[in-house]
């Protein structure tokens, strides 16, 4: 019954999606036909008519968000409930889950998998959409109702994909004796945190595409709209930037190939959006505080949400072959790209209907702040698009019946450049002032991080002449620009500094240590494959790494080969590491364990193959010198996102516990 439960409440919770749209389209018709109708005193008049219908309707479509969101969420708690107990009558459970399983992987493997995944997409929605209708109320009512339809419209199309496409509550009659199992790769606890934050992410950009939408149907694309949507665009990027981090080195670890980043068709579907968000993040910023770029603002909404339904289509559409990849029916595919070219179609033919009643909004010189941070969008409007093409070209041609590939060289080649570059216009915006900035000012300002990115590429290129000059560039411009995002703080009194400026330091310092972590790796890791036999010593960097035993190892539906390795650095005290070769049963798949040793200056990397005949083995070891800090970046400019969150909340609500002062 838990399973009827779960889809009864999903088809409540599309009927009550559909009730918001309608009560949002004539609530705003309403209005429009009151705004027609104001002097009409006739008996029967129809202001006060419409007046009544109106109240009645906006009032009925906050309640109905939130019921919305309440029953959705049943629906995912009793798909989860499945799950766990193992309802081996639930087709879904049956393909993805198993009894004697570990309990965090039935519970994360309730999203590991196409119908499950969407389910939580359409949950977190509704939660996002409920959350608007109870919190906000800095857009004018209109606007809202307007936006609040946005979401209507958005989760409608999800709704009837799950319904009549993606059933996750389907049966099987009679019941199966046993479940398959998760994919051994993503039996791992980074299941439960990589999926959900992209996912929130992903809807945060729905949510922010909402506000744009109804900014556009209202005429109302003005600073407080901005204001408005800006802490859902950060919210949103914040939690893009944990989850691309999160999944980097999930990838990183569990795949045993030693790479952080391989430019995926699906890695790619989530550094699109992040990119996207990023552009979005700074234009909203400044349509808040200056009045400016509001046509870039609303175009970049829709852009940043048109990434997150494309990496939607390319993930859920079995379009691809991936780990990330879970859908492989074509009428999945088809019903995705038709809601695709329906919400990104629809929303650039509004714009473009639009677009010419959104006012200029305040101008500024091209050397300035705001000047700086349309150089910063167009940058990256530009990375987005090589990146956007270097991932859909490769199906256009192979849809034609050829094949290609766009790998690492094409994107590193072409993206790399305008990365660094976009770096340097990063370090130089926070030394500007808005509106109007001197050029001789900046430069003064900009001497010394040029002096450190100078100093930096003359020392790393003496102490490694063999670097390559990309690596090299990453290094400098790394240091430059990391000095550089400290400049906000430079005069000030820190204890009195705004809360989001230190985040906005923060994150911009994140990304410069990121640089260092990816320029590091590529410049200075080393690898070994050695066909080992057991007692035989290989050397690696500063280690020396002997092969002590291989024995047999098992676990919960696996057996695997277990390697034990004498690690010792120096005159270091020994330690072991134990990478496995394991066999699943059920899938009959076979996956490796690495093993990692993590120290200040690097990472230890260790991977066991199979067995190379005459007592040998395949050992597989890196050492990468400073890889640690593309995570540790990552973090930090999620934190950088959150303190800057939290300060512009508080600072807003300051601002409110003042003017209630004031007024009362």
């Amino acid at each position: 019954m838990i399973a009827e439960a779960g889809l009864a409440a999903l088809w409540l919770g599309a009927a009550l999606c559909a009730l918001q749209l309608v009560a949002a389209v004539l609530s705003l018709s309403a209005r429009v036909e009151r705004s027609r109708d104001t002097f009409d005193t006739a008996p029967g008049g129809t202001s006060l008519d419409f007046a009544r219908d109106e109240r009645g309707l906006s009032g009925l479509i906050r309640p109905v968000a939130v019921a919305q969101a309440v029953l959705t969420a049943l629906a995912f708690a009793c798909l989860i409930a499945v799950f766990i107990t193992v309802d081996l009558s639930v087709k879904l459970v049956v393909e993805n889950d198993g009894v004697g399983r570990p309990l965090m992987y039935r519970f994360s493997g309730t999203w590991g998998n196409h119908e499950g995944s969407m389910l939580m997409w359409v949950s977190i929605l509704a939660v996002g959409g409920a959350a608007v209708a109870l919190i906000e109320r800095r857009l004018e009512e209109r606007t809202l109702i307007a936006t609040l339809g946005g979401q209507a419209v958005i989760g409608l199309g999800f709704y009837a994909f799950l319904l009549f496409a993606s059933n996750p509550f389907a049966r099987l009659d009679p019941a199966a004796p046993a479940g398959q199992g998760l994919n051994p790769l993503l039996e791992d606890p980074g299941l439960a945190f990589h999926p959900p934050t992209l996912y929130i992410g992903y809807v945060g950009l729905s949510i922010a595409f909402s506000f744009a939408i109804g900014a556009l149907v209202t005429r109302d694309v003005r600073p407080a709209f901005a204001r408005a949507m800006r802490p859902w665009v950060l919210g949103a990027w914040i939690f893009l930037t944990i989850g691309i981090t999160a999944g980097s080195y999930w990838a990183y670890y569990e795949l045993g190939w030693g790479g952080w980043w391989f430019w995926d068709p699906v890695e790619n579907a989530s550094l699109m959006p992040w990119l996207a968000a990023t552009a979005l993040l700074h234009s909203v910023t400044v349509l808040a505080t200056r009045d400016g770029l509001r046509a870039w603002t609303v175009m970049l909404a829709v852009v940043a949400f048109s990434m997150s339904m494309i990496g939607t289509f390319l993930v859920r559409s079995g379009i691809l072959t991936s780990v990330h990849a879970f859908a492989v029916d074509p009428r999945r595919g088809s019903f995705l790209l038709a809601l695709l070219i329906l919400y990104i179609g629809g929303a650039l033919a509004l714009f473009a209907l639009r677009v010419g009643t959104v006012r200029e909004g305040s101008r500024f010189d091209v050397v300035s702040r705001e000047g700086a941070l349309v150089i910063n969008n167009l940058l990256l409007s530009v990375i987005l698009g090589i990146v956007l093409i270097g991932t859909l070209y490769p199906l256009v041609v192979e849809a034609f019946g050829d094949k290609i590939s766009v790998g690492p060289p094409y994107f590193n080649a072409t993206a790399g450049p305008l990365a660094l570059l976009l770096l340097i216009v990063m370090a130089a915006g926070p030394m500007m002032r808005w509106r109007r900035e001197q050029l001789g000012i900046i430069a003064r300002r900009l001497i010394v991080p040029a002096l450190v990115l100078i100093v930096a590429l003359v020392a790393v290129k003496a102490l490694h002449p063999a670097i390559g000059l990309w690596p090299l560039l990453g290094l400098a411009v790394a240091a430059g620009v990391g000095l550089a995002s400290l400049a906000p703080l430079w005069g000030r009194n820190l204890r009195r500094t705004p809360l989001h400026t230190w985040g906005m330091v923060i994150a911009h310092f994140g990304i410069a240590v990121a640089l260092a972590g990816m320029a590091s790796d590529s410049a200075f890791t080393q690898e070994r494959l050695v066909a080992a036999r057991v007692g035989e010593t290989m050397a690696i960097g500063p280690y020396r790494v002997t092969l002590a035993n291989i024995a047999p190892d098992f676990g919960p539906g696996w057996t695997a080969l277990n390697a034990t390795l004498a690690v010792k650095r120096g005159a270091g005290a020994a330690y072991e590491l134990h990478p496995l070769a394991r066999t699943y049963w059920t899938q009959g798949t076979q996956t490796s364990e690495t093993a990692i040793q993590t120290v200040l200056d690097g990472q230890l990397y260790t991977v066991l193959g199979a067995s190379a005949g005459e007592g040998r083995w395949q050992v597989r070891l890196w050492w990468k010198p400073f890889v640690t800090l593309i995570w540790a970046g990552g973090a930090l400019v999620a934190i950088g996102g959150v303190l800057s969150l939290l300060g512009r909340l508080l600072r807003e609500r300051r601002n409110e516990l003042r003017k209630a002062e004031v007024w009362a």
